[in-house]
């Protein structure tokens, strides 16, 4: 039923969607530091982590599945290498693309101690698309919460690739569970979808026969409660010396421990 709907309307749904995301302008205005950056450290953590003990799970399954051995691999919005370097006995050739130069050089950096062959491409996919040769495999992993035109992103991946295509993603919006501290803190409800369901319907209303499974993340979200604070800080727009704050608020509203996620592998070919 979902290849019958029209792609058009579900890909210009998904934008209108992710634009209720963004932060009101009178809230933006304060903020201390951009609310949407992403710390090369921290992913860089989680890349060493993915190394030293290897997810099993239903993603890095159907991309060794579908990567040939020392065939080559597109990984996009790649960040240090978390959804790609794992494999890194059956990678032949790794083009990665990412937007951030720290976390390519992260990906290069551990790449090379690796033995693993590797392009890198700064730049927004797809814009950079024709810079990088067809692969016989790809993987875009926590990437397309971050994508408005969605459509453009899966064609060019598609058309980037071979063989197998893999996406994971969070089952909501990776900001979702931040919901009551918003409403705490500034009185704003933030939006519901997009979800994984609506990049699902896209992809199969794109021709793109695909296969979905879902699990629950194999990592914890934070650490401590001390790293919560501090990544509310920055993400709901409020001065790290409010960090205190923030955590005895997250306990008191019953949000401490974060439940885990819920991660989607969607994946054809």
């Amino acid at each position: 039923m979902l290849v019958s709907m029209d792609a058009d309307e579900l890909a210009a749904r998904w934008r209108e969607r992710l634009g209720s995301w963004a932060i009101p302008d009178e809230i933006m205005a304060k903020a201390p530091v951009d609310p949407w950056g992403h710390s090369p450290e921290r992913f860089g953590t989680r890349t060493d982590r993915a190394l030293a003990d290897p997810d099993d799970g239903p993603t890095m399954t159907r991309l060794a599945e579908g990567l040939p051995a020392k065939g080559t691999l597109l990984d996009v919005g790649s960040g240090p290498g978390a959804a790609s370097l794992p494999l890194r006995e059956r990678i032949g050739h790794l083009y990665a693309v990412d937007s951030s130069a720290p976390m390519l050089e992260g990906l290069r950096s551990r790449a090379e101690k690796l033995g693993v062959p590797v392009t890198t491409v700064e730049g927004r996919w797809p814009d950079v698309a024709d810079q990088v040769p067809v692969a016989d495999a790809a993987i875009a992993a926590h990437v397309v919460y971050n994508v408005p035109d969605l459509a453009e992103f899966l064609r060019a991946l598609d058309g980037r690739t071979n063989g197998r295509v893999v996406l994971e993603l969070s089952h909501t919006h990776p900001m979702s569970w931040m919901t009551p501290l918003w409403q705490h803190f500034h009185g704003v409800d933030r939006p519901v979808r997009p979800i994984a369901e609506d990049c699902v319907a896209l992809a199969a209303a794109l021709g793109f026969p695909v296969h979905v499974e879902e699990r629950e993340a194999p990592l914890e979200r934070f650490s401590s409660l001390e790293e919560l604070a501090a990544s509310v800080c920055r993400r709901v727009c409020l001065d790290p010396s409010r960090a205190e704050e923030v955590g005895r608020t997250a306990v008191e509203l019953g949000m401490w421990p974060v439940p885990r996620d819920r991660w989607v592998t969607i994946w054809w070919e």
